[in-house]
């Protein structure tokens, strides 16, 4: 049986959608994970930015108990234009 702690969670792959802002920046979320997203001046940032803020948002469900979905999609990346 996995134990599904925060390495479980961060280690699984979520989609993630990229949005470019009007001002040249960069937003990257998870759909799955609501209120979970990054933003940087890059791609690269935004996708670090974002890798934080997933660490953050599953180490709160699981000191709360709550759920926690898996991913439902084979791993992509999209970006919007």
């Amino acid at each position: 049986m996995t134990t599904k702690n925060l390495s479980y969670y961060m280690n699984l792959h979520y989609r993630i959608e990229l949005v470019p802002e009007e001002d040249g920046s960069w937003a990257a979320l998870v759909p799955e994970l609501p209120g979970c997203l990054g933003a940087g001046d890059t791609i690269t940032e935004a996708l670090e930015m974002l890798e934080d803020a997933k660490s953050g948002w599953f180490a709160s469900r699981l000191k709360h108990s709550d759920p926690i979905p898996e991913p439902q999609f084979a791993p992509t990346m999209l970006v919007e234009a």
